[in-house]
């Protein structure tokens, strides 16, 4: 519960903040009559995304094929670490130029009237998070056994404090450590993505893509388990293995070494 409300927290605040920044600026171009069209743009945006969750869902469950299904879960995983990777990445170098883009082609609908393109500018902006967000619920599910209960009460709770957090932010208050706050969730989500990636390693070693060389490096089950209490808890949330495979370790290991070492760069370098 805790990764989705992570996620839903992060990816809601990303495409809430965009929203605010939109209504905002309008307000002071006096320009508020366009707000319809940006509310409009928005609940397409929440319809589409709830159309690819449910298409998701069908296409997963509806795989008679073993082999495919094993196959296609492998490659939601390492198409999940990557963009996952790739959103932290994003939002550190376009954290500080994002709203001046924003208003610049803002300004330059309004001065045109095109509300086609501000319908276009919600909506991408609603969809963007909400794919990913998509992606990342499915990947959790499928390498963790997250159950749709536990998924949608953390994934709610996540997008209730991130409209809370954007609603304080656009009323003014500008106490917000909003910088740091994406520097550390981005940093979670690595840990996150560094999960999925050892899950995909351990899928495609069971259907022999990769091979197994040392079937386990330690076994400390008798300390912590991952399928005890909270071993399950850190399995869901970082992909904790009590027992892995050497190639599991290894590729685990090589991911978040790289992974923290562009974190820092990328946020030691503003």
């Amino acid at each position: 519960m805790l990764a989705s409300f992570l996620i839903t927290f992060r990816e809601g605040l990303e495409a809430f903040l965009i929203v605010g920044i939109i209504i905002s600026y309008l307000g002071k171009l006096q320009a508020t009559k366009y707000n319809k069209y940006i509310y409009l743009g928005v609940t397409l945006g929440v319809i589409v995304s709830l159309i690819i969750a449910y298409i998701f869902q069908v296409v997963l469950l509806g795989i008679d094929d073993a082999n495919l299904k094993h196959y296609l879960m492998i490659g939601i995983l390492l198409f999940a670490t990557i963009v996952l990777s790739y959103m932290v990445v994003w939002m550190a170098n376009q954290s500080k130029n994002i709203k001046g883009e924003i208003e610049e082609n803002l300004n330059n609908l309004v001065t045109t009237g095109n509300i086609l393109g501000m319908v276009f500018l919600a909506f991408l902006a609603v969809l963007r998070e909400g794919f990913e967000t998509v992606l990342f619920f499915s990947s959790l599910s499928l390498s963790q056994n997250i159950t749709m209960q536990d998924g949608a009460i953390g994934g709610g709770l996540g997008l209730v404090l991130s409209v809370i957090l954007v609603y304080l932010i656009m009323k003014g208050a500008k106490n917000i450590p909003l910088r740091e706050f994406f520097k550390w969730t981005g940093l979670l989500i690595l840990i996150i993505a560094g999960g999925l990636f050892g899950s995909a390693v351990s899928m495609m070693q069971a259907s022999e893509l990769l091979p197994t060389f040392v079937p386990m490096v330690y076994d400390i089950s008798s300390i912590l388990d991952d399928r005890g209490l909270f071993g399950t808890f850190l399995r869901a949330l970082f992909g904790y293995n009590s027992s892995p495979t050497l190639l599991h370790l290894l590729s685990w290991s090589a991911y978040m070494v790289g992974a923290i070492y562009l974190w820092r760069k990328t946020y030691s370098a503003k």
